[in-house]
């Protein structure tokens, strides 16, 4: 890990839905090679953090610096071409669209064919099981097919920080465990992650730091494995 290099600082960022404050003030930063956790309750703007970062929505104030440059004016679209590109919480793939067309779709802006040929092999050695489902339409797979489609797809863009949104929401147990693991491998090859997660337990198991979000705010932030031990995070989010 590359210990001095923030790729993504978020300083004193505010943002709003019309009147509402969703997000109040926060400042954090995701260290080259790192995989950092949001953790906190449903609605503790954790996803509204994610869609601010890839530009969906546009902060009041503050700032996100991402690779040295100042991103919070840029165009979602030209975030992905800086390297940021985000599996949303849902999935939201193109369920219309066969497994192939959605990853190509992830790779929409690249003009390295190449490298893009490449990247899909990537992609069918962490997911083995998205290349027998090629053909098939993206609406028709399983859960956590989708899961790993949605995951397939944001690494198409080669991405240098991946955002991840509740990669194991309504998963079973056994498939949480295996994106999990997916996820220590990604990052393992060289990618970065900022996660956000219900189950924080799982999501601390794999992350070197963590931040607890609570109303809009960061109320806590410490390694990952002192926020495993720590009384206050076990009793809200970790049953005990």
């Amino acid at each position: 890990m590359d210990e001095d290099k923030k790729l993504l600082e978020i300083s004193d960022l505010n943002v709003y839905y019309g009147a509402i404050h969703a997000i109040k003030g926060i400042s954090f930063y995701v260290k080259k090679g790192e995989i950092v956790t949001l953790i906190g309750a449903n609605g503790a703007g954790k996803t509204t953090t994610l869609n601010t970062i890839s530009g969906l929505l546009k902060p009041r104030s503050g700032k996100i610096i991402f690779d040295g440059k100042r991103i919070d004016k840029s165009p979602p679209h030209k975030i992905v071409d800086l390297g940021i590109s985000q599996a949303p919480e849902g999935r939201k793939i193109f369920a219309n669209l066969s497994t192939l067309e959605n990853l190509e779709l992830g790779a929409y802006a690249r003009k390295d064919r190449d490298g893009i040929k490449d990247d899909l092999e990537k992609v069918f050695e962490l997911f083995p099981r998205l290349k027998e489902r090629l053909k098939q339409n993206a609406g028709t797979l399983s859960g956590g097919e989708q899961q790993m489609l949605s995951m397939g797809r944001a690494l198409m863009s080669s991405p240098k920080v991946m955002l991840l949104d509740e990669p194991s929401l309504g998963l079973a147990p056994m498939l949480v465990k295996s994106i999990f693991s997916t996820i220590l491998e990604i990052n393992q090859k060289g990618t970065t992650i900022l996660l956000v997660e219900q189950n924080a337990y799982m999501a601390l198991q794999i992350a070197h730091r963590g931040y607890v979000m609570e109303t809009g705010r960061i109320v806590l932030e410490d390694t990952a494995k002192n926020l495993v031990n720590n009384q206050q995070v076990k009793e809200a989010y970790l049953g005990g």
